[in-house]
């Protein structure tokens, strides 16, 4: 693993419009040199290292599932701060077996050992067009001759036709409070992949979907009955909603209502538990950092790095943020590796149950958070 540099494409801003990152600019904040996307540096894997890193996040994975059928098992869904009337719904969920798309894990790996899991992004994971089309058009545009870690696409339309969905087109959700623009053009991929698979698709605002109460089902604003759903919007915030106790009973969405466990950072502590000293884990607890002199402290449903607290020997950092009302989870702080002054973070995808691909975003903090930016990534010959 190493970082290099080179020559941004000509015009590379309308390339990567026109491939879907239609937000890059949008989706930063105002006043940063550095752009979202940066193709002036990437990073260099070899195929071994690439092999084993998807051995490890398939392990991984494995390791989350079984940690759901412990927390569902041994009820501890109090845990993950779930409201009790919600517990039975999440059990069903699981127990039916309700499918599932893709997912991120989010990994500190510096080229040297075996990567550490610092979260996993299963409901609503984000950097999805710039992971799956806009890097691999990079990579035949700069590097024609060189491979990527990345079958997200192919994966994702087989995944598409494997799910079992009722009859009748599957929506697909996104929500007006989308300021930059990034979620709706997820969303938009994702239904472009699955109308490749041969599905039916309707795009529609999560705040349009309605609850017909005479016949016990949500519909659009066609009054077409909706029977199955694709959203970005939390597990979370949609059991907090009026229609929440709808959802949980009604209708297939993806993803599904088991994976509020996976997309909590409770899950951390419930790996740990389950798999103390594993060399892709860091310490993690929830009643406290217990052993740990540096630690960091993250809210179960915080996003974007918000609401967190570093604790080390040297001193104390905190982001900024209105997450933490549901309680924290205290994992062991190991600093991100720094390359050229730049700490990057590996996301690793999933799609199903199978390592797909990499995305790469870089900070020069301890946190990624919203001004990080997304670099590409090769495999050479």
């Amino acid at each position: 693993m190493r970082r290099e540099h080179g020559t941004p494409r000509s015009g590379w801003e309308k390339t990567i419009e026109g491939q879907g990152l239609a937000y890059h600019r949008a989706a930063h904040p105002e006043g940063l040199s550095r752009p979202y996307w940066d193709e002036s540096v990437h990073y260099v894997f070899s195929m071994a290292e690439v092999e084993a890193l998807e051995e490890q996040v398939e392990e991984l994975h494995d390791m989350c599932l079984r940690a759901v059928e412990h927390v569902i098992s041994a009820r501890r869904f109090a845990d993950f701060a779930i409201p009790e009337w919600a517990w039975d719904e999440v059990a069903r969920s699981w127990e039916r077996r309700d499918s599932h798309l893709y997912a991120r894990f989010d990994l500190r790996y510096d080229g040297t050992g075996p990567a550490r899991l610092l979260e996993y992004n299963a409901d609503t994971p984000t950097s999805l067009v710039e992971s799956s089309v806009v890097q691999w058009f990079w990579l035949q545009d700069a590097y024609p001759g060189d491979d990527q870690w990345n079958s997200l696409h192919e994966r994702l339309i087989d995944r598409w036709r494997e799910l079992r969905l009722p009859p009748g087109p599957t929506h697909f959700a996104f929500t007006n409070m989308d300021e930059t623009g990034e979620e709706a053009m997820t969303v938009a991929y994702l239904q472009e992949t699955a109308e490749q698979a041969g599905l039916r698709t309707i795009s529609i605002a999560m705040e349009d979907i309605g609850w017909d109460a005479l016949n016990r089902r949500f519909a659009d604003l066609n009054e077409q009955v909706i029977r199955s759903v694709f959203k970005l919007y939390p597990w979370e915030w949609m059991l907090a909603d009026q229609f929440g106790r709808h959802a949980v009973r009604h209708g297939t969405w993806i993803e599904p209502l088991w994976k509020t466990l996976l997309s909590n950072k409770a899950l951390l502590a419930i790996l740990w538990e389950l798999y103390p000293g594993h060399p892709s884990l860091l310490p993690a607890y929830l009643d406290g950092p217990r052993e740990l002199t540096s630690y960091i402290a993250k809210p179960l449903l915080g996003r974007e790095g918000a609401s967190m607290r570093i604790v080390t020997p040297e001193g104390t950092q905190e982001t900024p943020g209105e997450y933490g009302k549901e309680g924290y989870v205290f994992q062991g702080f190991e600093a991100l590796p720094v390359f050229e002054g730049q700490r990057p973070v590996l996301g690793a995808w999933m799609v199903a149950d199978e390592a797909a691909g990499l995305g790469i975003r870089e900070t020069t903090g301890f946190i990624t958070d919203d001004t990080s930016s997304f670099v590409p990534h090769r495999i050479a010959e």
